[in-house]
């Protein structure tokens, strides 16, 4: 196991490929992808400043990060993250992954997030952004906070419970969703 403790990495690629890691009070500053088809790592008290973060990863615990704004598009085609006590400031965060465990997470601008993800768990998450869970499918939510339109449109086989959402157009072309005590304020459910 490698340990990266209080480090700032910057450039193209710095940890590309990286496996089996701790990765602890570290600063990944302007360049893209700089934990591309990385495997097994565990970050804690970190930052993602730029583009890119985790795409094609697997095996991927997050706690007490932060993805800033420019970390946009920050992790596509992902197999297995779990994401607790944690930051996203970035649109277009969750693309095409698998797998997907996020707890306790605010998403200040979750636009177009988690498009054509599967197997999600949601536990108090707030986000705020439009198009949220597109085209996403096997997703249990508990205490989801959504304020944004159309959110979970094409999305199948959701379950909610103890959410809220302010959403137009929720659910639109969906399938096999079921919510308990919840509330959803919109126009045009479903």
């Amino acid at each position: 196991m490698v340990n990266y403790n209080n480090q700032f990495f910057h450039g193209e690629r710095p940890l590309f490929g990286q496996e089996h890691a701790t990765i602890v009070g570290t600063t990944f500053g302007k360049g893209e992808s700089p934990l591309e088809e990385s495997r097994h790592i565990k970050l804690n008290q970190s930052i993602f400043q730029y583009k890119y973060p985790l795409w094609y990863s697997q095996h991927i615990a997050v706690t007490n990060t932060i993805f800033e704004a420019m970390a946009r598009s920050g992790i596509w085609y992902t197999v297995d993250i779990a994401v607790s006590d944690s930051e996203i400031q970035a649109p277009k965060t969750f693309r095409r992954s698998q797998d997907i465990r996020l707890k306790n997470v605010h998403f200040s601008d979750a636009s177009e997030s988690l498009w054509n993800c599967d197997h999600i768990s949601l536990d108090h998450v707030q986000a705020s952004g439009n198009y949220f869970g597109m085209n996403s499918s096997n997703i249990v939510a508990d205490h989801l906070n959504l304020i944004g339109d159309y959110a979970f449109d094409g999305a199948k086989n959701v379950e909610m419970h103890h959410s809220t959402l302010v959403a137009k157009d929720a659910f639109w072309n969906s399938e096999n969703v079921t919510i308990y005590d919840s509330t959803i304020n919109g126009n045009y459910l479903g």
